[in-house]
């Protein structure tokens, strides 16, 4: 199915350009005198995404896309772009604090204390379910519950820090 393939290809592309931008952003971030928060659970998330990613290609390359699905992950997209153009280069994929700076509440954070773990937990369950893999969205969004859960409390840690007077 080679519509299957299309998405799949997309997603692999929108990933490696996430890590690409994430990379930037975290060096620049570095740079201004940032620091790193849960590095050593960092490893963890990359094998967990990479290991879901590479499954997905494994099992869904060559079936029917089920539409329903799809549309619910391109709800998705829109509130990843919506997070990341928010966060501009505050964005990346690893837990980076500045010190002095202050939290965004603008854009979905207007509503949402995490968005972008939103939209992890949403494309592990859905992206899954567009090729019909409803047991292999189950198992990983069991998995991504406990790294989520870890991630959380160790960005919750380092941005309770940050004075809730200074938000943006």
């Amino acid at each position: 199915m080679m519509w299957s393939t299309l998405l799949l290809t997309a997603v692999t592309f929108e990933r490696l350009g996430e890590l690409w931008l994430a990379r930037r952003n975290t060096h620049a971030l570095l740079q201004k005198g940032a620091v790193e928060v849960g590095a050593s659970h960092y490893p963890a998330i990359v094998a967990l995404h990479a290991t879901w990613l590479a499954g997905l290609w494994l099992l869904g390359w060559n079936t029917p896309l089920h539409l329903e699905w799809l549309a619910l992950f391109a709800g998705l997209q829109n509130l990843r772009l919506w997070t990341l153009s928010t966060l501009g280069r505050r964005w990346t994929t690893r837990i980076i604090v500045v010190p002095g700076e202050r939290l965004v509440t603008a854009g979905p954070y207007r509503f949402l204390r995490h968005p972008n773990y939103v939209v992890v937990i949403g494309e592990i369950a859905v992206l899954p379910m567009c090729f019909g893999l409803s047991r292999y969205a189950l198992l990983f969004s069991i998995a991504n519950a406990l790294m989520v859960t870890i991630r959380i409390r160790a960005e919750n840690a380092a941005l309770s820090g940050l004075s809730h007077a200074e938000q943006v």
